[in-house]
């Protein structure tokens, strides 16, 4: 994407800035992804706080089973901070929006809790649609 044009961020409710502090080893920006991100904060009606976005290969081979090819390096990945009844409410409509990676950390301390996004597709070591727990 080109960072010159005027509507280089297009996004409502996801600063680059807000990205880029979550983010290690620089940013990558997917629209389509954002696209579908904006489009699942408007329809949940409140704040969602990203805790990871894009992650550099070899810092997500050190923090995930992962390696260096997992879903925070595609640019296509986020893990938003969210517990209790809003992931019940989160959760279908990030299916209903084509979200196809969703894992969901609900246990310990209530400020560590988490869902992941991803729309990765489906692939011969990926299948999806897939949800996992932590």
């Amino acid at each position: 994407m080109d960072r010159g044009t005027p509507d280089f961020w297009r996004w409502r409710f996801f600063t680059e800035q807000e990205l880029r502090g979550v983010s290690t080893g620089g940013i990558k920006i997917v629209p389509a992804f954002l696209d579908r991100l904006d489009k699942l904060r408007e329809a949940f009606g409140a704040p969602l706080t990203p805790t990871s976005f894009y992650r550099d290969p070899q810092h997500n081979a050190r923090v995930s089973n992962t390696g260096e090819t997992g879903p925070h390096t595609t640019g296509r990945a986020i893990d938003l901070r969210i517990m209790g009844r809003d992931v019940y409410r989160l959760l279908p409509l990030a299916i209903n929006l084509g979200f196809t990676g969703i894992g969901l950390s609900q246990k310990g301390d209530h400020r560590s809790r988490f869902i992941h996004l991803d729309d990765l597709p489906d692939g011969p070591s990926c299948p999806r649609p897939w949800i996992w727990t932590y």
